[in-house]
């Protein structure tokens, strides 16, 4: 097929455009916004090269001259997204910037809910992952350690906030799809929960919710999970 490598490449180190011919009609910015356009209004399993090109208005063999495969199409779009972060001064205090840091993150995802589907460490060397990386390093200067263990301390604090997004979209997707509300959802599951812990079977959780009757405060829980991850890299404590 046209444009596609016969051995792995980086769609990075390749050239705007393969084969010979008139000055390309597009750029990867213009395909990438393309695709992302059609993932934040239909999903991502409406992305495919053959819709990308009709978005852009060309031939389906044509996009393959700029794209070779999907997963490049994947990748550009996460790079389009991640340039959507704003890299500031750091402040000097490290936790603040990367709590900043990890809020923003999840932000991101929100609006763009396909992202934490694509989230991977292969998409990781992108120009504006690259930008991303560096920015977080920066951060980090006040921090004691390793360059390495603040890389791990970026991997794992990008880590929590995929995850708790992705169980936020996914919850918020259900919840689209029940013929009733969440409301009455909740409430039916929490009085059948609440049956069963009374039942004295489950001794620990009902000291659990002896404890803190909820509601759980789901940005609570949040801000705690980024505060223990940085607990645990912070020499201080």
């Amino acid at each position: 097929m046209a444009g596609r490598a016969a051995e792995p490449e980086v769609i990075w180190a390749r050239p705007e455009r393969s084969g010979r011919g008139p000055r390309p009609a597009y750029s990867r910015t213009d395909i990438a916004a393309a695709a992302v356009r059609i993932a934040d209004a239909e999903g991502l399993d409406a992305v495919s090269m053959r819709r990308v090109a009709a978005e852009l208005g060309c031939g389906t063999m044509s996009l393959y001259n700029y794209v070779p495969r999907k997963e490049d199409l994947h990748e550009l779009m996460v790079d389009a997204a991640g340039g959507e972060h704003e890299l500031w001064e750091p402040s000097g205090d490290w936790r603040a910037d990367m709590l900043r840091v990890a809020h923003q993150t999840r932000n991101l995802m929100h609006r763009h809910p396909w992202l934490p589907r694509l989230m991977s460490p292969v998409y990781g060397f992108s120009p504006n992952a690259l930008r991303y990386l560096e920015h977080c390093l920066a951060c980090l200067d006040p921090m004691p350690g390793p360059q390495g263990t603040k890389l791990e301390l970026i991997a794992l604090l990008n880590g929590v906030v995929t995850t708790y997004v992705a169980n936020e979209l996914a919850t918020a997707e259900r919840a689209r799809s029940l013929p009733w509300s969440q409301e009455q959802e909740n409430a039916v599951r929490g009085a059948y929960l609440m049956s069963r812990v009374a039942s004295g079977a489950y001794p620990r959780m009902a000291a659990a919710f002896a404890e803190d009757p909820g509601p759980i405060d789901l940005e609570a829980v949040f801000e705690r999970a980024l505060t223990r991850v940085l607990d645990g890299f912070d020499a201080r404590r």
